[in-house]
């Protein structure tokens, strides 16, 4: 079996992370040179390239493989961490390249996944959240540039296991004043074609599943603007942009203020989310199994 430079690794890695060989050599507080070196030494030994030179760089298949093994390399820094810590407990905080990467939807991370996971980052653990819309963060996983996600997907990765965390309901708000303008009688058949709605990005497909549900439509086709945040979909729905579907949770308050309208009260859309993980034994991987199944129970619906 090859072996291969733990460096090397490292390097291919952070160049991807990074989206090119500047920031990677700056990460890694070594030249641009020096980074250009190790990865050819890698190419080299598996005698194929591993980087497509674009903007930002992407790894080929055989790079994706190979930075999974980096991340995997991490993990095992990490738990090795963790176990001198209880030893040792005056012993110094990982290095900033052995961070721990997860992938998360951007509305579990303005709800409920920080607290969850705010106890092990206070104990030392390097974790980096990568956010994505949640049909799509298990690509990170399949990918091997995280180590487990939050995602809508219910079949098991191939090495991976897969924990229910539960159903997060959504709902359609609008301002007081939006509403009263475009929508006093709420969300309906006949007026949703004039309504814009707030989508988090192209990838949103929400706004439409809501509005189908609550219509009876099959197809939709809707106005929609554009905030790539949660909080910032909601800001904007405040500042008059249009009405959203974002997470009840995320909302309770200012429904109950009156600051926001429910366009349409006995509707609710739930989106069932799920955790994937490497199948291997690590410390770190069920200690954030374990934080991220505690906190769902709490703040999500039982499916």
């Amino acid at each position: 079996m090859r072996t291969f430079d733990p460096d090397a690794l490292e390097c291919l890695a952070s160049i991807v992370e990074e989206g090119g060989f500047e920031r990677a050599a700056v990460r890694l507080s070594v030249t641009q040179s020096a980074v250009s070196q190790r990865l050819r030494a890698l190419e080299a030994q598996i005698g194929t390239v591993l980087l497509v030179r674009s903007r930002p760089v992407k790894p080929t298949v055989a790079g994706r493989l190979l930075i999974k093994h980096a991340m995997q390399m991490r993990l095992l820094r990490a738990d090795l961490e963790t176990d001198l810590h209880d030893l040792t407990p005056s012993t110094k905080g990982s290095r900033e390249e052995d961070r721990v990467s997860i992938a998360v939807n951007a509305d579990s991370i303005a709800t409920w996944v920080l607290p969850a996971v705010g106890p092990l980052v206070s104990e030392g653990l390097p974790l980096e959240i990568i956010t994505d819309d949640q049909d799509f963060t298990h690509e990170w996983l399949r990918e091997g540039q995280v180590l487990g996600c939050v995602t809508t997907l219910k079949q098991a990765l191939r090495g991976c296991k897969v924990l229910p965390l539960g159903a997060m309901h959504y709902v359609a708000v609008a301002s007081a004043d939006y509403a009263r303008q475009h929508c006093p009688q709420g969300l309906t058949s006949h007026n949703f074609r004039d309504i814009a709605f707030v989508a988090f990005n192209r990838k949103d497909d929400l706004q439409a599943d809501f509005v189908g549900r609550a219509c009876g439509l099959r197809r939709v086709t809707l106005s929609q603007r554009f905030v790539p945040s949660s909080e910032g979909q909601v800001r904007a729905v405040l500042a008059g942009w249009g009405a959203s579907v974002v997470p009840e949770m995320l909302v309770r308050e200012l429904l109950h203020s009156g600051a926001l309208v429910n366009l349409a009260p006995l509707v609710t859309l739930p989106v069932s989310l799920y955790w994937h993980c490497w199948n291997l034994d690590s410390e770190v991987i069920d200690r954030l199994t374990s934080a991220l199944e505690a906190a769902a129970q709490q703040a999500l619906h039982t499916e």
